[in-house]
């Protein structure tokens, strides 16, 4: 039965992450340590479409030949099921983003700020935020150009151990705080409060969710288009079969469907092999 106290959504964004938000250590600095890279993926779709998921990933699966499929793992599937896999997903009625963090710079950086709050996970509560940034507003100006009778966003995280979505929660009505108090520190982008509502957000395991599988097909898929430390194989041709569903502003990928942090870009200290994916999507690195 549904909550009445729960309002209607119009979208719904499921997200999920590739590399973990660990800065205590960060490879290829040290030896041994946290990932490089942490890729937040997100798919957004519309809330009529969202019950379609399910048929969409099993025909998927079966397209891609995979035997008995119950749920979609990028990690688990050959290099010829992903490129199937891939070429699918960037078919369907879909917007994706990511926000690609590479993290040597911020190695043993400590937010002062987010301890004092106890907060444990700040690094992946910023990095959600960016993501936010220009997911609502996408809800938000394609809801307008609809002259949509509703605008709201629903947020399913692919649920992962050791993470409290309690604090991501407290992290957000912070936020929308400061945004009301005029005290944001960053203000370049903003997260657009008018398609957001706390009662829309849960985490769903990922076996539970054809959206949150399809979220880790996006942030996966371009997760190896930029990591070139064991056990990934750096790849980039699957991120580059998604370009039809990733989503542009004024017809640009560059720093929305795709964000590269650190900005600017030259920051990040790419190899030319990690910078192919971000060329591809319209970045420019320059001497």
């Amino acid at each position: 039965m549904r909550d009445e106290n729960v309002p209607d959504h119009y979208y719904a964004a499921y997200i999920d992450e590739a590399g973990d938000p660990g800065l205590r250590s960060v490879r290829p600095i040290d030896e041994v340590g946290g990932t490089e890279w942490l890729c937040l993926g997100a798919v957004v779709i519309r809330a009529s479409q969202s019950s379609k998921a399910v048929g969409w990933v099993r025909s998927m699966l079966e397209e891609a030949g995979v035997r008995n499929p119950s749920d979609l793992h990028y990690r688990n599937l050959p290099g010829f099921r992903r490129t199937s896999i891939c070429s699918a997903t960037a078919r369907l009625p879909i917007r994706a983003f990511v926000l690609a963090s590479n993290k040597k710079n911020m190695r043993q950086y400590r937010n002062l700020r987010a301890e004092r709050l106890k907060s444990q996970q700040w690094f992946y509560n910023f990095c959600l935020r960016l993501l936010l940034e220009r997911v609502t507003h996408f809800c938000f100006e394609h809801a307008k150009a609809e002259n949509a009778p509703g605008r709201l966003l629903k947020i399913v995280y692919s649920e992962r151990g050791g993470h409290s979505y309690g604090q991501t929660t407290a992290y957000q009505e912070l936020l929308k705080s400061q945004s009301k108090a005029g005290t944001m520190l960053l203000t370049k982008r903003r997260i657009y409060w008018e398609v957001l509502d706390w009662r829309l957000a849960e985490a769903a395991s990922h076996k539970s969710s054809a959206g949150a599988q399809l979220a880790d097909v996006i942030a996966s898929a371009f997760y190896q288009a930029v990591d070139t430390l064991p056990p990934t194989k750096l790849d980039n041709s699957f991120a580059k079969l998604l370009k039809p569903i990733m989503a542009r502003d004024d017809g640009l990928y560059m720093n929305y469907g795709l964000a590269l942090q650190p900005t600017p870009p030259s920051k990040a200290k790419l190899t030319d092999q990690q910078k192919e994916i971000f060329e591809f999507y319209g970045y420019k690195f320059w001497p």
